[in-house]
């Protein structure tokens, strides 16, 4: 009530947000503390000008965030309140230090369906791309923008298509950019994984992903999610064209096949592995050439593996 009587003076606004940072820890007072993301977002969005308070609040919605993802609470923000992050995101766009606190915010409201579909309404996806283009070497900017990438990309309504098609170039620069950095890595064959799904790679640029994403399973082998996201990427741009079938099967760096099943020894004890590279395999059969190609890597041997390691799924 404080904050909401006085919302054009900023000082008011920061020495709210400060008492309720004091409550954060006690558990008895969080309920009541989670409520107030509204309030606070309201507030740096009235006073855009002042990055203190902007600092201030984002560390305090972590803070609250955090809490809430550590008891089972998945927070949604309404529209109100990402049109708030939005403007907060546009003001200070340029300032790294800033952007670092704001985009691990941005991935974590993401985590939410309702969330996620708010921020796509406002229209954050330019934005995120425009930051991952500028940030390119920031491993932990482009982490969390790949993270709600993939959030708002992988809905089944997505009407934003000519948006998420301009994300597949950025989203490539970022996994070539940071392939040996296992956990960004991951974080941009999900996000690349989820582009393909709705169908925006075009014919043209399946190979030259593939072999891309082939090169990130290939340096991070020990990653169990990055390889099933890998493989589910890979199975989304076969299933676009048999381009990418034989650009696995054809990899300058080795047969993509081999790399295949060596990914499923290293992980045989994973169902989420396997279950990806089934489907990628199921996808590959469906092109003549390419199942003689694998019945000549000896492929049965390896489905009939699988087959025995998890035979209730």
């Amino acid at each position: 009530d404080f904050m909401q009587a006085s919302w054009d003076i900023e000082e008011v606004q920061a020495k709210g947000i400060e008492h309720l940072a004091s409550f954060v820890k006690d558990k008895s007072a969080f309920p009541c503390v989670l409520k107030c993301t509204e309030v606070i977002t309201h507030a740096m969005k009235t006073h855009i000008d002042s990055l203190e308070l902007h600092v201030e609040g984002c560390n305090l919605l972590l803070e609250l965030l955090s809490q809430a993802l550590e008891q089972g609470v998945m927070v949604a923000l309404d529209e109100c309140v990402a049109s708030c992050l939005l403007h907060t995101v546009r003001k200070h766009s340029e300032n790294e230090e800033f952007l670092s606190s704001f985009c691990t915010l941005l991935m974590m409201v993401s985590a939410s369906e309702v969330t996620a579909e708010n921020l796509r309404k406002v229209g954050i996806i330019p934005d995120l791309l425009s930051i991952l283009r500028r940030f390119l070497h920031n491993d932990e900017i482009c982490f969390s923008c790949c993270a709600v990438l993939w959030s708002l990309a992988v809905s089944e309504n997505n009407e934003d298509q000519a948006v998420l098609e301009s994300a597949v170039p950025v989203t490539s620069a970022v996994l070539q950019k940071h392939l040996q950095n296992g956990v960004v890595a991951e974080s941009a064959c999900s996000a690349l994984w989820a582009l393909a799904l709705q169908g925006c790679v075009t014919s043209s640029d399946c190979e030259p992903i593939a072999a891309l994403l082939l090169e990130a399973l290939r340096m991070n082998p020990e990653r169990a999610v990055l390889v099933k996201n890998g493989c589910l990427a890979l199975a989304s741009l076969v299933r676009l064209s048999e381009i990418a079938a034989l650009a696995i099967l054809l990899d300058s760096k080795g047969s993509g096949i081999e790399l295949i099943k060596d990914e499923y020894h290293l992980h045989f004890d994973e169902p989420g592995v396997a279950e990806a590279l089934c489907l990628l395999m199921n996808e590959m059969v469906q092109y003549d050439e390419v199942m003689l190609d694998m019945r000549s890597h000896k492929m049965e041997e390896l489905l009939s593996e699988i087959k025995l390691q998890f035979p209730f799924s």
